[in-house]
């Protein structure tokens, strides 16, 4: 039988083995692991996205995709928007655009940052950008930032997310080599967000009675609207 003073030598051996430092294998290439994308980065993007519970839409053109924010609002009876700023939205001119729809417009670089968390509880809908979309999994990435905070893509019932078709990104791997140091030495690693997050559908939750719900902890719809086609 092995002693106290014996058991204690020996795993004293075994955690300075474990903790002297071992050259490392060489990761796999990166054409090696993972998922390669699809043919038609936009059809898989707007499938595991419905698969989701989302709902994507492909406009063709600028006018399109504001006419398809205003059937979203007419058919919600939305009087309150709470809306990002600059990007897609700016590009848009959402704002001027869809006052004359008699809603009341709350553009995020209108209201001292206190208010924000006010005007999102109020808000029908929450109109964002986003930083980029994930084709393998259907999600949305937003990136915080002054003008659009978290809260915007969270607390309104209704998402609507914009964003061009060049900015799918086929899966995980390349969103996170954007922000990787060692991605491509000649061209720096964009500095992270405070804040990354990644939406994949409308909020849902089963933790009462393994029955699933949604719009408990965020949304209960995000509506994706891309602009452009492939």
């Amino acid at each position: 039988m092995q002693t106290r003073d014996t058991i204690l030598h020996q795993v004293r051996l075994a955690v300075t083995e474990g903790n002297r430092l071992q050259p490392a294998p060489p990761l796999p290439e990166r054409g090696r692991i993972g998922y390669q994308g699809a043919a038609d980065a936009v059809e898989r993007f707007c499938s595991e996205l419905t698969a989701a519970g989302g709902h994507p839409f492909v406009t063709p053109d600028r006018d399109a995709a504001v006419q398809r924010i205003r059937d979203i609002m007419q058919r919600h009876q939305a009087r309150k928007i709470a809306l990002g700023c600059g990007g897609v939205i700016e590009d848009l001119d959402v704002a001027n655009r869809l006052r004359g729809d008699g809603v009341d417009m709350t553009p995020m670089d209108a209201l001292a940052a206190p208010r924000f968390r006010e005007a999102m509880f109020a808000a029908d809908i929450g109109i964002s950008n986003v930083a980029y979309l994930i084709a393998e999994t259907g999600s949305v990435v937003m990136a915080t930032a002054p003008n659009e905070p978290r809260s915007l893509s969270l607390l309104p019932p209704v998402h609507i997310a914009l964003a061009h078709v060049e900015q799918i990104l086929p899966d995980l791997f390349d969103l996170f080599d954007l922000y990787s140091p060692v991605a491509d030495l000649a061209k720096p690693a964009a500095p992270p967000p405070s804040c990354l997050t990644l939406i994949t559908g409308p909020s849902k939750t089963g933790d009462i009675e393994l029955k699933l719900v949604t719009g408990v902890h965020g949304p209960g719809e995000l509506h994706v609207i891309l602009i452009g086609s492939q």
